[in-house]
């Protein structure tokens, strides 16, 4: 079973920039379609972005335009580029498999503050 391990959380400043990584314990290759996921401190866990199968790519409304998911099959990780952060983005963020509810990793703590 394919396990994830995020990377790339830290403190940042409202308008600031972050890049995560999510690394596969397996190939991903061309097999699954994937999401990064959130949850807030007072949150369920929330879809941010997902990238399906063929390379097309979805967001949440409230990142659109501001985050960018990619993968790299050839080292088996997806990417979150996220600019003009927001204290509202302020969470925990996770990577899976589209669609899988568990086998969660410990995820990466993104905190936006002044």
């Amino acid at each position: 079973q394919v396990r994830f391990v995020e990377s790339g959380g830290g403190l940042v400043q409202p308008g600031g920039s972050l890049s995560l990584s999510c690394r596969a314990s397996g190939s991903i290759s061309s097999l699954y379609s994937l999401g990064w996921y959130r949850q807030g401190p007072m949150d369920e866990r929330e879809l941010v972005a997902s990238i399906f199968l063929g390379g097309r790519t979805e967001y949440a409304d409230y990142v659109n335009g501001r985050f960018t998911i990619s993968r790299d099959n050839a080292e088996n990780t997806l990417h979150l580029q996220m600019n003009s952060l927001k204290p509202e983005d302020t969470a925990v963020y996770y990577c899976n498999i589209y669609g899988r509810l568990d086998s969660w990793g410990q995820g990466t703590q993104v905190t936006v503050s002044p």
